[in-house]
């Protein structure tokens, strides 16, 4: 069986082709500028290719993609009838998708209808959606999966905010949590390696990157989660604030004259490393700077690791103890310095890591605490398209 994972944003369309019998990639790649201009970049084992093409529309992106897999030297089937299914990367599906579903006329409808929620992803994955089935038509089955579906098992406690409850009722405001899919695959990925039975299990994943979220991982199901109503709560992230007294927005929008979509747009934009650090939105950039000197650099980190470490702190005391913190993303993969620095001290919960393990970790999965600590420290590599595939898969099985 082979499926095509979709990962739409506003202006790009990224893809993934997977054979599912041995869930290998056969090709993959990103269309970019869409609708102001264009770019394919496509992979196929170790050749790359790029071409400039003009994309009006997602629609337009999509026919170019199933050009890249059927023809030409890079080719990887004959027809696009050789793929079975496609499946779709869907950030908000509010409390209305709690799993992954079969793609319809009306789930296309509701997630534009969620863009309130979602306003920077639901749009252009709604309109994906759509240009998806103009190309491939109605035959071929879509599923959409969701960001949010993970983290529906997190009780009342967890995802209620301290507002009226009737703005609950009304409009649907409280912790959903995002980056669902990959802690869905980085937990799922820790209990094949350990062999640990999810029952009385009690896990902390780490997805750090641009976009940066904390999960507490109860008997293999979410109990509580660092982002929010949006991808904007939380962590520091590359240019989003994270979490931050509410008053805080509100007297920066008072004081710069900016209306609320403005504010919104400064939070989830000028914020974040890019904000406090002046140097960049990039970690790498960061450790750069500060191995440089760089004093408002080495604040950033140290803002980034001390939150961290917060994290993990009240998410083991919400479980009642701790069996493992799992480092992943781009910054959780690749950063062996933020690792150490957000495991030092951490002796008092079981947590000791090994300095020389950790350097060794990057990019690989692997154990980066001492062989006597209660804890362990891990990195496990996400995979966010392969866990789209296999619900994909799932979802499908089932229809049929």
């Amino acid at each position: 069986m082979k499926v095509l994972v979709i990962n739409a944003g506003s202006s790009s369309l990224k893809y993934q082709l997977i054979n599912m019998l041995d869930e290998s990639v056969i090709a993959k790649g990103i269309c970019e500028r869409i609708g102001f201009g264009g770019l394919i970049t496509h992979n196929v084992g170790d050749t790359e290719t790029q071409k400039e093409i003009y994309f009006e529309n997602h629609k337009e992106a999509f026919a170019t993609v199933v050009d890249e897999l059927t023809t030409g030297e890079n080719k990887v089937m004959e027809s696009i009838s050789e793929i079975d299914a496609v499946g779709h990367r869907v950030l908000h599906g509010s409390e209305i998708y709690k799993d992954s579903t079969l793609v319809t006329d009306k789930v296309i409808d509701t997630i534009f209808e969620l863009s309130e929620l979602g306003p920077l992803h639901n749009p252009p994955q709604a309109t994906a959606m759509r240009a998806c089935r103009d190309v491939f038509g109605p035959s071929v089955p879509m599923v959409a999966v969701f960001d949010t579906s993970f983290h529906q098992t997190m009780p009342r406690k967890a995802y209620m905010f301290a507002i009226p409850y009737e703005h609950y009722e009304k409009y649907s405001i409280r912790r959903y949590g995002f980056h669902g899919t990959s802690h869905k695959f980085i937990s799922n990925r820790y209990f094949e390696i350990t062999g640990q039975k999810r029952e009385g299990s009690r896990i902390i994943t780490c997805h750090l990157g641009n976009g940066s979220s904390i999960c507490a991982i109860k008997d293999g199901k979410c109990v509580d989660t660092s982002m929010g109503f949006t991808p904007l709560d939380g962590l520091i992230m590359g240019t989003r604030s994270g979490g931050i007294d509410p008053s805080v927005a509100t007297y920066i929008g008072i004081k710069e004259k900016l209306p609320p979509k403005e504010l919104c747009e400064f939070l989830n934009r000028e914020c974040g490393f890019k904000g406090v650090s002046g140097v960049s939105s990039d970690c790498r950039d960061l450790q750069k700077a500060a191995r440089n000197g760089n004093e408002r650099a080495i604040l950033t980190l140290e803002l980034l690791d001390y939150q961290i470490k917060k994290y993990i702190g009240a998410y083991a005391a919400a479980m009642n103890g701790l069996d493992a913190v799992i480092f992943s993303g781009g910054i959780g993969e690749n950063d062996y310095l933020v690792r150490i620095d957000a495991c030092r001290d951490m002796e008092y919960l079981g947590l000791v890591a090994d300095e020389e393990l950790n350097l060794k970790a990057s990019r690989n999965e692997a154990v980066f605490s001492t062989d006597d600590s209660k804890v362990k420290a891990m990195v496990i590599p996400t995979n966010e398209e392969i866990m789209i595939a296999r619900d994909t898969v799932e979802i499908v099985s089932i229809q049929n």
